[in-house]
């Protein structure tokens, strides 16, 4: 299989490091390496400076022989924040996921219709999803790969919008996203025949904004106080302050750095959202 999701490191140039941390030489690391490589561990996407380096989505660490190269795929599995998915059969990791699946799902189908902030977000917390003090997610909303979310505090996801978190999504504080926004945390390999996934995890830091029908795709950071105008698709990473919007997400303004505001989207009406 291969399945991948995108890890933060640029791992030529952190290989040095590691060796001398792990006490191994250079070439034992650099050959553990290749030898994932080889196995369909780890991946190398795109070319140049536009190069991704991935590990297999579905936990391989089980089936990896060599020592050091199963030492640097769970290594490179810890820079992600995110639950990988288990090798299925009858075993205690594939229950619980299965488990998770199912709760996802009826919050998908039924209680995120209910009209109680408390609820839904006791159940989602209940899912495993971290979300901070004053944070809500407002009525019919679906949320997909709920133990991966998390949410800091004064945080707003509004009405109807997607938000896949199954490769880490990480919302900062007094974060507000509009209604109808698509938050998409993977695709797949337009290459292969098999149709393999392709993900990554999505930052969005303190004091964003992404406005109405916005699509934020895998991989995006958004910077801190950034703010994606409507009908915007981004998939890279936000510089902090930067307004941006039109195709390309290209830069339109800047604005204060010095904000300090509550989003507040939980009060006196969080019985209507």
């Amino acid at each position: 299989m291969k399945h991948r999701i995108q890890q933060p490191l640029d791992l030529p140039s952190h290989f040095p490091t590691l060796a001398s941390e792990w006490g191994v030489s250079l070439a034992d690391l650099q050959a553990a390496y290749a030898n994932g490589l080889n196995t369909d561990v780890f991946f190398e996407d795109g070319e140049g400076d536009g190069k991704r380096y991935c590990i297999s989505s579905v936990d391989a660490s089980a089936r990896i022989n060599d020592p050091l190269t199963r030492r640097l795929y769970v290594y490179l599995q810890q820079q992600v924040p995110a639950t990988f998915v288990p090798v299925y059969g009858k075993n205690w990791p594939t229950l619980r996921d299965r488990w998770l699946r199912a709760w996802e799902q009826a919050y998908n189908i039924l209680i995120n219709k209910i009209p109680s902030h408390h609820v839904r977000i006791a159940w989602l917390r209940l899912g495993g999803a971290k979300i901070g003090r004053g944070s809500s997610i407002w009525r019919n909303t679906e949320v997909l790969g709920v133990d991966n979310l998390v949410m800091g505090h004064d945080s707003v996801i509004a009405w109807h919008c997607q938000v896949d978190a199954r490769a880490g999504l990480i919302i900062g504080d007094h974060v507000a996203v509009a209604s109808h926004v698509l938050i998409i945390a993977g695709s797949h390999d337009l290459t292969a025949p098999e149709f393999w996934s392709v993900s990554a995890p999505i930052y969005i830091d303190d004091y964003a904004w992404i406005a109405s029908r916005a699509l934020i795709g895998h991989g995006a950071h958004i910077g801190r106080g950034a703010v994606v105008t409507a009908n915007t698709v981004v998939a890279k990473a936000i510089a902090p302050y930067k307004i941006v919007g039109g195709s390309g997400a290209k830069p339109m303004g800047e604005r204060p750095h010095d904000l300090n505001y509550k989003v507040g989207g939980k009060g006196l009406f969080t019985l209507f959202h």
